[in-house]
């Protein structure tokens, strides 16, 4: 009897596993959905004059659905920042310990953008990327957060580097520097991505690759057509 009951039971185990990973699978949706439904109303009509009401009317939920997910307008408006802070922290600890630390860097911002891109679905319409972007940059309030967040989160990136390496960042400033110089790349390039219309995680890929490969010869040498004169 006792088997006959454990063998009836795991069907309903198994029966539970799937309806909670249906459940977050509906999570993710429902987050997706109004994070896109938002950035798209923001884009069109200007992120003080929409209402979080329009916003859920748009996906078909609740004010209190939302509320579930975000804080507020502004807590919604810049969760792509803290999506791609967790998943390019993520990649970077991921990294082989082999890497150099800014190959490394390179390698976790490559992984976690194209992660990101297919995860929030970037092939269907404007990328949401392009959406924040935009959006961060003509909202003095939104940029404020943005930078607020990036700076806090730099502490991490700066702990991971150092950890790889084996350094008190304390004492050793180069996690520091690193985190620096690569948050200036990202802004550059993401500044040239917006600039030249580009619409895929593909191009920003690439605008960041052209300021990174520029690193070395702006840090050492001359740069102009005398370098060469004594």
């Amino acid at each position: 009897m006792e088997e006959s009951l454990v063998a009836g039971q795991r069907p309903i185990a198994g029966g539970r596993g799937l309806v909670a990973e249906r459940r977050e699978r509906k999570k993710r949706q429902t987050r997706a959905a109004l994070v896109r439904a938002a950035l798209e109303l923001f884009d069109a009509k200007g992120y003080e004059r929409t209402a979080v009401r329009e916003i859920t009317d748009a996906v078909d939920v609740s004010e209190r659905t939302f509320f579930r997910y975000f804080a507020s307008k502004e807590d919604l408006a810049v969760s792509f920042a803290r999506d791609w802070s967790d998943t390019m922290l993520a990649a970077l600890a991921a990294r082989p310990a082999g890497e150099e630390p800014l190959t490394a860097m390179r390698a976790a911002f490559r992984e976690s953008l194209l992660t990101l891109a297919v995860h929030k679905g970037t092939d269907a319409g404007a990328p949401p990327y392009l959406l924040v972007t935009r959006l961060i940059d003509s909202t003095p309030s939104l940029l404020a957060q943005h930078l607020r967040y990036v700076h806090d989160r730099d502490e991490e990136i700066v702990g991971l580097l150092a950890a790889r390496e084996g350094v008190n960042p304390d004492a050793d400033p180069r996690p520091r520097v690193l985190a620096a110089v690569f948050g200036g790349l990202v802004f550059l390039a993401t500044r040239a991505w917006r600039t030249e219309g580009s619409t895929t995680a593909e191009q920003m890929l690439a605008a960041f690759d052209r300021y990174a490969d520029e690193l070395t010869p702006a840090l050492f040498g001359h740069w102009g057509a005398g370098a060469s004169a004594v």
